[in-house]
């Protein structure tokens, strides 16, 4: 899923998952490095990566609409449009 490549503007715990360690109580946590699917901040940091990545690709990102991103090349344009239902 793409949510895995979001990076995350904050640190983040979580509860080990179910049966890591031999399913007996631990006090112990997982600090998350990447945003995961489920976690309400991951859309968002998907989207910071994604907008990155197009503008270093030399896409701009639209004034009005900021899922818009375009490139001129001389006569040409291309567009893309990025639509999240979750954001």
């Amino acid at each position: 899923t793409a949510f895995f490549h979001g990076d995350l503007e904050e640190e983040i715990y979580m509860d080990l998952p179910p049966g890591y360690y031999n399913q007996k109580p631990s006090n112990k946590v997982c600090k998350l490095k990447k945003a995961l699917y489920g976690l309400k901040q991951s859309p968002r940091a998907w989207f910071g990566r994604f907008s990155s990545v197009m503008k270093s690709y030399g896409y701009k990102q639209g004034d009005s609409d900021h899922t818009m991103f375009y490139r001129r090349n001389c006569d040409k344009i291309a567009i893309l449009i990025i639509y999240v239902d979750d954001m």
